[in-house]
Formats: C-alpha cells, structure tokens, sequence
C-alpha cells in the first residue's frame, strides 16, 4: 500500500463525507449542550464564503475541515474531523497545515477557531496549540461561554 495522501475540494455529496459529518455533528452534541455547539450543518458547509475539503489516503476518506471566511483578513476553521480508522496518523495535522496555507494564499492575517472546552477536545486542543494557535477572546459573533475555548494566530 503506498503511502499517497490527497486533499481536495469537496461538494459534501458522497455519501462517507456526509456519514463522516454526521458522526462529527453527534460527537459535538454528545460533548456540549446543543445551544453551545456551534458546527456548520450541511447547508452552512455549502455557504458562500465556506470551503470545505476531504483528505483522503489510498482512495479512503481519513477526514475533513473547512474554512469560513469572516470580515477583513480573518478566516475560521471548521468541521475538523478526522475518520475513525486514521485517528492518530496525522489526518489532522495535514488538514491543518492545508488550511493555513489556503488562508495565506487568499491573504488572510489571521486564523482563528472555537471548539469545545470537554475533555473530548483536548487533542484538538493540543494540536492547535502546537501549531501556534494560542487562546482568546470569543471572535466573530461567539460569545463567552464556558463550554467554548476559542484560539486565534496570525498567519
């Protein structure tokens, strides 16, 4: 088996992404209160201003994420979510360093994110801090809330 990794632009219509999205959308409300999760639903993924990508390894789909972009030179991840059967293989991580490279070519300054504040969060936690994200002051149109941690870095 090689070891080819592939990430691309994709319209949430196959059916693993969409199965992959629901599991993520279960696990946010399995780990917050409904009115303090703040995913993107399919119609909000497909939204001007959202993209949203796959990454794939040997034609299996390993994960997602997107990036939303807000006012000025801002942008926000989303829907990071890495499949069950590539949990700690770096699925992340590739996602990651794609969408901060995306951010910069549009000429984005900043990225910023809100997850969760649970136990379940902590290695996305983890991951972002060691990618430069450090925490902040709710962004956008969030507010505190103390099932929320938001994260912010420039870029």
């Amino acid at each position: 088996m090689s070891d080819a990794w592939r990430i691309v632009e994709d319209d949430l219509s196959g059916a693993a992404v969409r199965a992959l999205l629901e599991q993520h959308f279960a696990g946010m409300l399995a780990n917050s209160p409904a009115e303090s999760c703040h995913f993107l639903d399919f119609g909000g993924l497909r939204s001007d201003g959202v993209t949203f990508w796959s990454i794939h390894k040997d034609g299996e789909l390993a994960g997602c994420g997107a990036l939303k972009m807000l006012a000025g030179a801002h942008g926000e991840i989303k829907s990071m979510r890495t499949a069950d059967a590539f949990l700690r293989q770096g699925v992340a991580a590739r996602m990651l360093v794609h969408i901060m490279g995306e951010a910069r070519a549009r000429g984005l300054d900043r990225l910023s994110l809100e997850t969760g504040s649970s136990p379940a969060f902590q290695p996305a936690l983890a991951l972002y801090a060691r990618h430069g994200f450090e925490e902040c002051e709710p962004f956008a149109d969030y507010k505190p809330d103390p099932f929320s941690r938001f994260m912010t870095r420039a870029l």
